[in-house]
């Protein structure tokens, strides 16, 4: 167990780092941080800390919809990203030339990618927002990703209007990160499993 929960922290700060490198690229962020980075702008606190507070509200939601409470791994999942993500807004400062904000985006986005499929792979539990997207899905008519669409699409717009960091790398995150995830996803499921079964363990393949 404590070897699928040291993958779990590994992959959430593979992620918060890229999460933190698209924040600094300046260039649009990612749906969800759209919406952080606006809260931080017109409230204030810090990105990681409207992270956490969102993350806890979503959970409180999905509770209220299953009617049970969420696994562990995602109250670790809301606490953990949001402080990494504040530890390397810190350590990363806003660069100058333009190339290097396009390093960043593109670097963060591929970055958050794999760090999803890697903090998936050992099945601990899901995400905030994961946990609600399942639940409603689990609970309406509408598929999975039609309600994942339309919770990013009322957040990114919540977030706009609220002074978010929208542009080309909110576009790019969104037709990008699908397919990186699902790369990433299928090459870290092959390793936790292989892992696994050397120690002896086998569960249950996430596909």
């Amino acid at each position: 167990m404590w070897f699928r929960w040291a993958v779990f922290t590994a992959g959430l700060i593979v992620m918060s780092f890229g999460i933190a490198l698209m924040i600094r690229a300046e260039l649009g962020s990612a749906p969800w941080d759209v919406l952080h980075v606006g809260l931080f702008m017109q409230i204030g606190l810090t990105v990681g800390t409207w992270t956490i507070i969102m993350g806890g509200l979503l959970l409180a939601v999905a509770g209220l919809i299953t009617r049970e409470w969420p696994k562990a791994g995602a109250y670790l999942n809301m606490l953990l990203v949001g402080m990494f993500v504040d530890t390397f807004l810190f350590l990363i400062p806003v660069p100058d030339l333009m190339l290097v904000k396009i390093l960043f985006l593109i670097v963060g986005i591929g970055v958050m990618g794999f760090g999803i499929g890697i903090y998936i792979s050992p099945r601990m539990g899901a995400g905030p927002r994961d946990s609600v997207m399942l639940a409603i899905a689990e609970r309406s008519p509408l598929s999975v990703a039609r309600v994942r669409l339309y919770m990013e699409g009322s957040v990114l717009v919540a977030g706009w209007l609220i002074g978010g960091p929208v542009f080309i790398g909110t576009i790019i995150f969104s037709l990008a990160i699908g397919h990186i995830t699902g790369w990433s996803l299928s090459i870290c499921d092959k390793w936790m499993n292989n892992r696994m079964e050397e120690r002896g363990m086998r569960f249950e393949n996430i596909n």
